[in-house]
């Protein structure tokens, strides 16, 4: 959809979207891919406020995804959710008083639950350093790479969570642009010099690691009718140790993975406008072999037709 700009709050947008991987690219400037697990049909809003070498935004989605995301070079994200929510960053839960963060160019994922809102704020790393100059303050970037998630006093992420209400909806008290910036800087420089970094628990890499060895395994034969035993024979793990490890790291199971992870393959290819190969056709190239079974699949997920995706797309 087209955005809608407000001439009362100069740089800012909302953009709607009723699919999940069309608004996955409605956030300026990210490389997103964005995966429905929760059944039903999507509906989701960015209101974005975009200054130079700074991106503000709050973002709902209704139904529970998977979220595959880089942003922009040169840069910082913090993530900050709205409330306390169900929601994991690389494999790591993040808690009430907890934010999310990594730095731009590195791919990360996020799970999210329904009826979920998250506050964001991007930054370039040199206006950061430099607000943290004249701070005078000393500010080690680099230590961020291996923390996604970021421990904050709850009293401060509230407050940041009303500032960034503020200027996403109310024209930040009347400032403008470059102070605007300022703010926003003086923002996440309190929240990332006053975080604490979390130690990921023991059991963490071995099972992020069985569970990227399932990604790589399906995205390499996408059309394998793999079944749950067949999948703990490929990457070497009783059924427990592969249960375990998905629920602990992504919060579903095998299961609901490699069906979801298909039927958004599917939907995918379903949604592309030049798509002229038949359902059945696309539907067994992604491991889906039964047209009755699979069309039941799909709406539970989706909440219309394989059918009525491709007239809208089309």
């Amino acid at each position: 959809m087209q955005p809608i700009t407000e001439h009362n709050a100069p740089a800012r947008s909302t953009r709607e979207a009723q699919d999940a991987d069309e608004h996955a690219h409605n956030l300026t400037n990210w490389q997103q891919e964005y995966d429905q697990l929760g059944g039903g049909r999507f509906y989701g809003r960015i209101d974005e406020v975009a200054l130079d070498g700074c991106q503000l935004f709050k973002e709902h989605t209704n139904r529970a995804l998977r979220q595959q995301c880089n942003v922009w070079k040169d840069a910082l994200w913090l993530g900050i959710p709205a409330r306390a929510a169900d929601c994991r960053i690389n494999g790591l839960e993040v808690g009430s008083d907890q934010l999310m963060c990594r730095p731009g160019s590195r791919d990360f994922e996020l799970m999210t639950p329904d009826a979920f809102d998250i506050y964001g704020i991007v930054i370039k790393e040199e206006m950061l350093l430099r607000a943290a100059e004249r701070e005078e303050r000393t500010l080690d970037l680099h230590s961020l790479e291996h923390s996604p998630r970021l421990t904050v006093p709850q009293e401060q992420l509230d407050q940041v969570r009303g500032l960034l209400e503020q200027v996403l909806y109310r024209g930040a008290l009347g400032l403008d642009s470059e102070h605007q910036k300022q703010l926003a800087s003086q923002a996440l420089l309190e929240l990332v010099a006053n975080a604490a970094q979390p130690a990921a628990a023991p059991s963490y890499a071995h099972r992020r690691k069985v569970v990227e060895q399932v990604k790589a395994y399906l995205a390499e034969h996408p059309e394998a009718p793999l079944s749950i035993p067949e999948l703990c024979e490929r990457v070497h793990v009783s059924r427990r140790t592969l249960q375990y490890s998905f629920e602990s790291i992504l919060g579903i199971s095998p299961l609901q993975f490699l069906r979801s992870a298909r039927l958004n393959r599917v939907r995918r290819a379903l949604s592309d406008p030049q798509q002229t190969s038949p359902i059945a056709v696309i539907a067994a190239d992604s491991g889906f072999w039964h047209p009755g079974q699979f069309a039941r699949d799909y709406k539970a997920l989706f909440g219309e037709n394989p059918s009525e995706t491709v007239r809208r797309s089309r």
